[in-house]
């Protein structure tokens, strides 16, 4: 069973989905923590390519705990690089689209699976303004029609 922790609704709006990749994360003990009192923000963040490996730029805030050993703060980096797990052909695949001009890697939702966080990153690709208007009058036009027809109906 698969427990969304955030997912990131504006990626659908700003880029065509073009296909969608389940990766797994390299976490702190704090991070998971963190991440199951939903202390994330993934607006701000950023997957990107470097020596065939793919990273995650997000905000994981802490939980304020103490170090039980020395009894002082800990120094947690919440904007860290954290790495993801991907095989190899999907990530040859990536990087071969994102040299291509316009396509970029988007991450769409950090999710539970069995007691593991997963990311579903996206190969994508940017859109213009006037696609943006498109969408949004094919979408009033749907549920206008919607109304009509149930208008009609009840006549």
């Amino acid at each position: 069973m698969n427990k969304i922790i955030i997912q990131n609704k504006q990626a659908y709006h700003k880029y065509f989905i073009e296909k969608e990749f389940k990766a797994g994360i390299l976490l702190e003990g704090w991070e998971v923590k963190s991440l199951r009192a939903h202390k994330v923000s993934i607006v701000d963040g950023y997957v990107f390519i470097k020596k065939e490996e793919v990273f995650l730029y997000c905000t994981i805030s802490p939980l304020l705990s103490l170090d039980k050993s020395n009894n002082m703060l800990y120094q947690y980096n919440s904007i860290r690089p954290r790495k993801l797990l991907l095989k190899r052909e999907e990530i040859n695949f990536l990087s071969s689209y994102v040299k291509k001009k316009g396509y970029t890697v988007v991450l769409l939702s950090l999710f539970w699976k069995d007691q593991k966080v997963k990311a579903t990153i996206s190969l994508a690709r940017g859109k213009k303004k006037y696609d943006k208007r498109i969408i949004l009058k094919e979408r009033e036009w749907r549920k206008k029609k919607l109304f009509l027809t149930k208008y009609k109906k009840n006549i």
